[in-house]
């Protein structure tokens, strides 16, 4: 892909210039973020990082990646309630990895009592790169998925009108006419809604489990301004809260300082960091209720790694989404290599070969939120490490995903306006509503482009490595 901009990012003035104009429009538009330093406040932000330009993606690709979302929707939730998949394919990771092990053993206690929730509420995030071919062709490859506190739906509709300023600024209208517009942030709101709605409480609220420190709480606002427009409330409260002032009557209905509670939206809960002993009780009081969880514990579990690298596995598709050969084959074009790691043969044979020619690989654990991954050096030590343990059970290998670089400029609160070396990363958000086995919306809503300094091989704008970017489809 050839970089339209490479003329403009020769003038070092003019770049200065314009990186002016643009953060000046994207704190007009509430492209925030709170401060490292007082997160807890929004009375000192600053705006998040992003490009200075759109950035150059293949339209067939990104039709392709908005294509595939309802299938992968549609798995999302056949995995969440197919209990023996999900065991089956935990089971060595839960020996290993304690994370993982608490919440399936929320999981297998709610299953134990009955499932208390009638309607089920996903809001997902796909992500994928660009793999460049030896062709020189480009095939959409998936990183991940998200299905818990998947982030900047709301950011990520603040920002085309910053790139088309740019461009409207070097008098470029007839490419700034190009930039999508996008708003996932509505359409994750209209899942909440929708959700909400066949709870069938008219005074019931949404509750919002919201992290004490919480620098991109502009984003997560947006969904709530969102739903205020539709007059649903939303209260934001912590784990400790919940802990402290929750309680479910006789018939589990879950209430929250003396309010019933329709929908949980989790913004926090991913990571082990954000449980003590008190947030792993309220964590279990949440899904004994029949609120609508989102996502509930199955889906949480639903997207870790390991099931990830499972549905890679032949046959394991068509079994989990049987008579849909089509979204199968949708779905299987855009897997990159996944391997097990489990104690045995397969295991032993993926280590050998990651040992080989380490670059082809990452090492992943069964995190989210960005910097866990491992590469190169780091990837062979932690191999040698683990190669003779079970502990090696709780990772997986995946193929490194190899994108062609292209130059952008990347702006950063208290850094100077810099061309680098660059690569994206393309996220479609997806949201799917289901009534007892009736699917009542299954969609997709918008999209996400994060780009990043190739240097930086993980992470995320969140975890301050990749910025906000919107794709010029080309």
């Amino acid at each position: 892909m050839a970089n339209s901009w490479g003329s403009l990012l020769q003038d070092e003035q003019q770049l200065e210039e314009l990186a002016q104009q643009a953060v000046d429009r994207a704190l007009a538009e509430g492209v925030l973020l709170r401060t490292s330093q007082e997160p807890s406040s929004s009375d000192v932000v600053s705006y998040a990082p992003f490009t200075l330009f759109p950035s150059l993606v293949p339209a067939a690709l990104l039709e392709q990646a908005y294509a595939v979302q309802q299938d992968f929707n549609l798995l999302v939730d056949a995995v969440s309630q197919n209990a023996a998949f999900l065991e089956q394919t935990l089971s060595s990771t839960i020996k290993r990895d304690n994370f993982t092990a608490r919440l399936f053993d929320i999981h297998k206690q709610v299953l134990k009592e009955g499932i208390a929730q009638t309607v089920f509420l996903g809001l997902n995030r796909s992500d994928y790169m660009f793999q460049r071919n030896a062709d020189g062709s480009s095939a959409l490859k998936q990183i991940e998925i998200n299905t818990i506190s998947a982030s900047f739906g709301g950011l990520a509709s603040r920002t085309p009108a910053v790139h088309r300023h740019v461009l409207n600024v070097l008098s470029k209208t007839k490419e700034a006419a190009k930039i999508l517009s996008n708003n996932p942030s509505k359409g994750l709101a209209l899942g909440i809604a929708k959700a909400w709605e066949l709870y069938g409480s008219a005074n019931a609220l949404v509750l919002l489990i919201a992290q004490e420190k919480e620098r991109n709480v502009f984003d997560q606002r947006a969904i709530e301004n969102e739903l205020l427009a539709r007059n649903i409330h939303v209260i934001r409260r912590r784990f400790e809260d919940v802990s402290a002032r929750g309680s479910l009557d006789q018939n589990r209905k879950l209430f929250m300082d003396g309010q019933e509670i329709a929908v949980v939206y989790f913004r926090d809960g991913y990571m082990p960091s954000q449980y003590s002993l008190q947030n792993w009780e309220a964590r279990l009081l949440l899904e004994r209720s029949c609120a609508v969880k989102c996502p509930d514990i199955a889906t949480q579990l639903a997207g870790t790694k390991k099931v990830q690298q499972e549905l890679s596995r032949a046959g394991v598709l068509e079994a989990l989404l049987p008579g849909q050969p089509e979204a199968t084959a949708r779905l299987q074009a855009t897997f990159a290599g996944l391997y097990s790691l489990d104690m045995g043969e397969e295991g032993d044979q993926a280590i050998t070969e990651a040992l080989a020619t380490p670059s082809r690989f990452v090492l992943k654990p069964q995190r989210e939120g960005g910097g866990n991954n491992l590469y190169g050096d780091e990837m062979v030590q932690a191999l040698e490490r683990l190669k003779d343990s079970e502990e090696r059970a709780s990772y997986i290998l995946m193929e490194k995903i190899e994108p062609e670089p292209f130059g952008n400029c990347l702006l950063r609160p208290g850094s100077p306006a810099r061309v680098v070396q660059c690569i994206s990363e393309l996220g479609i958000f997806g949201v799917y509503v289901r009534q007892g086995k009736t699917f009542v919306m299954n969609k997709h809503v918008g999209h996400l482009l994060r780009t990043k300094a190739i240097e930086h091989a993980d992470g995320g704008v969140a975890a301050g490595v990749a910025v906000l970017d919107n794709p010029y489809p080309v």
